[in-house]
């Protein structure tokens, strides 16, 4: 009896050994594990399948958007990671993690010479010890372009994700451009040339002939997004490649720009005059007529109509959904198309009349535009910028209006840009981080402590030391350890007492370089924070290393008193 309760224990004591590993019985500092065991990568191969496998040990986490693959002589599917766990910190902000296992399953497209994956990732321990970024290699096997369709599991990393349906966006987007300058002024002339020289057509024909017409221009744009989606499909592996990305969210800032009436994008004129003259050729009052008059009119686009149709081209061919592409320019279509079947069944009585509103409306657009650049940019600069970049949309949406708010002439428009400041107040915080952070957590070195970038001086600074003992901190800016040693230990005024005596020494080693790499390797550090001290000789003394935050007071309990 006695001994199947020792075994009990026993057993118990192995099972919580993984875990009281990880806090030192002793008071000290916990003993972390190599990256390779926090995060035990692996990965698999069949067919044109590849699945990459990180078991996440418990008390550790990855960081979601410090995940990149890129392929090299291959080309894969898009693919999106899976959502992770919100995580927030002081200096970083809001992210998201992956304290579990990932399976993160990708489809290669084709393969060339050699092809192979070079897979990027970084994690931190719960208890605070942040690791480098890691690399590793993937070979693949040869793969046939074109040999299997990528599973339906493997959404495209792309805006789509983000809206809860395209489309429909397109729809109003299409009604909203139809209250542009350019569009909604020629609605009643449109409706004259629809309904012919014919007189006192019932309302069933002059709702059919209204229809017919939106019908033709959206066969036009419904074309247009087949042809540009299906064109997109053969391009989707390079639209992974980050150059790429920042083109095209280039080319739509571009097109925004031309919506606030930096420049005029529209077809040649004498393009535009030709198509002109062959639809008022066609027979108003026919249905053959006016839809031939509707599909001609879809080709020709006006300034205020170019920008949003050639944004949402783009959108489809990056996208690479035929039907997705079809159904949103239809929709796009009968958008701009509702405004005009009004005009033709009750005349100019239920539209607005013209007037400032309508190039408010045209820049409106412009903010919409310019949406898409940052859902494109995600990909390539992380969550944390995008969320930047949202932060200053919105800012500048808000300040727009609240400007055209105090000019409006309407006291309640007057009293609205009240609202809009205070959204604005609301939208800046994440800039604001990009300032605060670096004022309260300026590193060190450039009061306290002197900088190092290699063994070398590492080796010169000891050896020519006339302090007892030698403090060499390891900082990089994507610790948050780190960054709390700054701001909470190292500024503490009993802190910079306890070191007067020491030579302090500090290596920054963000950009994980070769140079850094080395560094590290040579004084068998496996992550951040660590603190490492010498002797007056210039041996490290033995029981001191620190890892992981440590309070003031704690802190100065650990410091050894002489070398």
């Amino acid at each position: 009896m006695r001994s199947g309760l020792f075994s009990r224990i026993f057993l118990l004591l192995i099972t919580l050994l993984p875990f009281t590993a990880q806090a030192d019985l002793f008071g000290q500092n916990p003993a972390f594990v190599p990256v390779d065991q926090a995060f035990a990568f692996d990965f698999s191969q069949q067919g044109n399948t590849v699945t990459l496998h990180w078991q996440v040990k418990p008390g550790y986490y990855l960081y979601r958007q410090k995940i990149s693959i890129e392929p090299r002589n291959a080309a894969l599917s898009q693919w999106q990671l899976p959502q992770g766990q919100p995580h927030h910190d002081e200096f970083f902000g809001d992210s998201e993690i992956y304290p579990q296992t990932i399976n993160l399953p990708l489809t290669v497209t084709h393969t060339q010479e050699n092809p192979t994956l070079v897979v990027s990732y970084q994690g931190c321990a719960a208890a605070g010890f942040c690791y480098p970024p890691e690399t590793k290699t993937v070979p693949l096997n040869a793969v046939v372009a074109g040999s299997t369709i990528a599973p339906a599991s493997l959404s495209p990393a792309s805006s789509s994700d983000h809206l809860p349906y395209t489309p429909l966006w397109a729809l109003l987007i299409g009604i909203g451009v139809a209250f542009t300058p350019c569009v909604l002024p020629m609605y009643p002339l449109i409706s004259g040339i629809i309904l012919g020289r014919q007189q006192r057509l019932s309302l069933s024909r002059t709702a059919l002939l209204a229809f017919v017409y939106v019908q033709g221009m959206a066969i036009t744009y419904t074309l247009l997004g087949v042809v540009v989606a299906a064109a997109g499909m053969r391009f989707q592996a390079a639209l992974q490649n980050p150059i790429l990305l920042v083109v095209l969210s280039g080319l739509f800032i571009l097109l925004a720009l031309s919506m606030f009436g930096a420049f005029s994008l529209q077809l040649p004129a004498s393009l535009q005059t030709s198509l002109t003259l062959i639809s008022n050729r066609q027979r108003g009052g026919s249905v053959a007529g006016v839809l031939c008059m509707g599909i001609l009119a879809g080709l020709i686009c006006s300034p205020c109509t170019t920008a949003p149709l050639s944004a949402i081209l783009l959108y489809i061919a990056q996208s690479g959904k035929v039907l997705e592409g079809a159904g949103t320019l239809y929709l796009y279509a009968l958008g701009m198309g509702l405004p005009l079947i009004i005009v033709t069944l009750f005349g100019n009585k239920l539209l607005p009349r013209s007037g400032p509103w309508m190039q408010t409306v045209k820049e409106g657009f412009g903010f919409v535009i310019l949406a898409l650049p940052v859902f494109l940019l995600e990909r390539v600069i992380g969550d944390l910028w995008a969320e930047r970049l949202w932060s200053l949309l919105a800012v500048s949406l808000a300040a727009w209006a609240f400007i055209l708010s105090i000019k409006s002439a309407k006291t309640w428009a007057r009293w609205f840009g009240l609202v809009w400041l205070v959204l604005a107040l609301i939208a800046v915080r994440p800039l604001q981080e990009i300032v605060s952070p670096r004022m309260v957590t300026t590193p060190p070195s450039t009061q306290h402590f002197t900088p190092i970038t290699t063994r070398q001086e590492l080796e010169q600074k000891l050896s020519t030391t006339q302090q007892p003992v030698t403090m060499l901190d390891l900082y990089a800016d994507w610790c948050v350890a780190c960054k709390e040693f700054e701001k909470y230990t190292f500024s503490d005024p009993s802190v910079q007492q306890a070191m007067g005596a020491m030579q302090r020494l500090q290596a920054n080693v963000t950009d994980n370089n070769a140079q850094n790499t080395e560094l590290l390797s040579s004084l068998n550090v496996l992550g951040l924070p660590t603190l490492i001290f010498f002797d007056a000789q210039g041996k490290e003394i033995p029981h001191s290393r620190i890892t992981g935050f440590l309070a003031p007071k704690d802190f100065i309990k650990r410091l050894p008193t002489k070398g």
